[in-house]
C-alpha cells in the first residue's frame, strides 16, 4: 500500500501553477548592450607593457614633421638646381649673342678695308665705322657702316686693336666679358673658335 506524505514533509515539489522567471534580455541583446570590459581587456589595461595612445599620436606627429622637412629640403635643392641651370643658359645665350656681334663687326671692318685699302687704326677704333676718322691715315672712300658702336650683352662697348695680338686676323675684336675687365680669361674675342670671320 502506497505511503502518503503529509503536507509539511520535507519533500516539497513545486506546484504545476509555478512559472519559471525568464530573463527579459535575450543573449544576443545582452552581448550588444555590454558596456563593461571583458577580463582580457581589463588585464590588458593593467599590463605594464601597454603603450599609451598619446605615444602613437606623438610618434605620428614627429614623422609628419620629418616628412615636411624632407620635402622642403628636396624642393630647395630642385629650386637651386633650376636657378643654376637657368643662369647657365642665360650665360650661354649672351655668349652666343657676342659671337653674332663679332661676326657682324668683322664684316663691316672688311668692307671698310676694301674701300680704304687698310683697316682702322687702334686709335680710330670701331668708331671709324660710325664717324669719319679725323686722324691719320684718313680714309679716302669713307661711308658709315654702323649707326653706333655696338655694345656687348653686359653693356660695354666692343674693343678693337690693330694690329692683332691674339687673333690670326689682321685685328682683334673682342668683348671684355662678364667681369668688365680687359685681359681676363672671360674676354670673348675673334681669336676664339666660336668667333670666326665670315
Amino acid at each position: 500500500m502506497a505511503r502518503i506524505h503529509p503536507p509539511n514533509s520535507r519533500f516539497n515539489f513545486p506546484s504545476p501553477s509555478c512559472s519559471i522567471r525568464k530573463n527579459p534580455e535575450s543573449p544576443s541583446t545582452a552581448m550588444n548592450t555590454r558596456t563593461s570590459p571583458t577580463k582580457l581587456e581589463a588585464r590588458n589595461s593593467k599590463s605594464p607593457f601597454r603603450i599609451p595612445q598619446s605615444a602613437f599620436r606623438n610618434c605620428h606627429s614627429a614623422f609628419t614633421l620629418i616628412e615636411i622637412v624632407i620635402v622642403l629640403t628636396i624642393i630647395s635643392i630642385l629650386a637651386a638646381g633650376s636657378i643654376y641651370m637657368l643662369k647657365g643658359n642665360v650665360d650661354v645665350a649672351k655668349e652666343t649673342r657676342v659671337d653674332g656681334d663679332l661676326q657682324n663687326i668683322m664684316t663691316q671692318l672688311q668692307l671698310y678695308e676694301a674701300r680704304n685699302m687698310r683697316p682702322p687704326t687702334t686709335e680710330q677704333g670701331l668708331k671709324a665705322l660710325v664717324e669719319k676718322p679725323t686722324t691719320e691715315p684718313l680714309p679716302e672712300k669713307w661711308t658709315a657702316l654702323l649707326e653706333e658702336v655696338p655694345k656687348d650683352p653686359w653693356g660695354m662697348e666692343y674693343k678693337y686693336r690693330y694690329p692683332a695680338q691674339k687673333s690670326k686676323k689682321a685685328y682683334d675684336v673682342y668683348s671684355v666679358g662678364k667681369d668688365g675687365v680687359e685681359g681676363t680669361e672671360d674676354d670673348i674675342g675673334n681669336w676664339k673658335a666660336t668667333a670666326t670671320a665670315p
